[in-house]
């Protein structure tokens, strides 16, 4: 914590991507401790692939934490090579939003844009990184070499009701790579993950394969789904929603799934 406390009081007026999540919103909160309210600046992007349940929650958060929130509109469907879902889909979509960022921090006169990346993002597939470095967006839970496990530790002793929340990704990871996103697949997607959230699931995921959606929920949570009430009711809502099988992964949830399908070098 004192390494990353260090690093932000050198700065002098930051943007912070915010998006309601563990990691964005721990930086969001210590940056705030460090350079006072009116020097942070969070900001959210609104989108097809980002849930109204995680945008609200977002602005809640913000408000909570005392600092000015700007709402722009983002529509990653509409970004060349997005939609087609290549393998570095997501290479396009920070680009575009660390470019908003951007504008918008030079716009007020702000120096540095911030995001949550942490250490253990350097352990998966993440094209997005390559954007953040292309347009010089600072990481400083990266740069504090703070993982996962301690920002969820340091954000509890905070008292940040996102010290437990399950890691956010936006829609469009649930679907495999070469696999057309659209604006309907997506509400299906939100629509059956609403289900499992309503439910009292914690961990979750529903991955698209067409006709078939794929459950993911974590290994402690999968028992329930033998629950013939349950069962019966998840399967007609995954159904109402446009899928015509419904199934279950029993290796359970696990960030990133999808990118077992990769090459080693995509």
């Amino acid at each position: 914590m004192a390494k990353l406390q260090a690093l932000l009081t050198e700065m002098d007026q930051v943007v912070v991507a915010f998006s309601g999540g563990v990691d964005s919103t721990f930086l969001l909160k210590v940056a705030r401790d460090c350079l006072g309210p009116h020097r942070v600046i969070a900001l959210t992007a609104t989108s097809p692939t980002y849930p109204d349940f995680e945008f609200q929650q977002a602005c809640e958060l913000a408000r909570e934490i005392g600092v000015e929130q700007i709402v722009i509109e983002s529509n990653e469907l509409e970004i060349p090579g997005f939609a087609d879902n290549p393998p570095r889909r997501c290479y396009h979509c920070k680009y575009e939003l660390f470019s908003l960022c951007l504008e918008q921090a030079r716009a007020r006169g702000f120096a540095t844009v911030l995001d949550g990346s942490n250490l253990d993002d350097l352990g998966d597939y993440r094209p997005g990184r390559d954007a953040v470095k292309e347009l010089e967006v600072r990481s400083p839970l990266l740069e504090a070499e703070l993982t996962k496990d301690d920002i969820r530790a340091l954000s509890k002793e905070l008292g940040l009701k996102t010290w437990d929340k399950q890691a956010f990704a936006c829609l469009s990871s649930r679907f495999p790579y070469g696999t057309k996103i659209t604006l309907e697949r997506l509400r299906q997607i939100d629509s059956c993950e609403t289900f499992l959230r309503e439910n009292g699931f914690k961990n979750y995921r529903v991955r698209y394969h067409a006709e078939i959606a794929r459950i993911e929920v974590a290994p402690a949570e999968i028992q329930r789904l033998f629950d013939d009430q349950l069962r019966e009711s998840l399967v007609a809502a995954f159904k109402q929603a446009g899928f015509t099988f419904v199934t279950l992964d029993l290796q359970g949830y696990r960030t990133g799934s999808m990118n077992a399908t990769l090459p080693e070098n995509p």
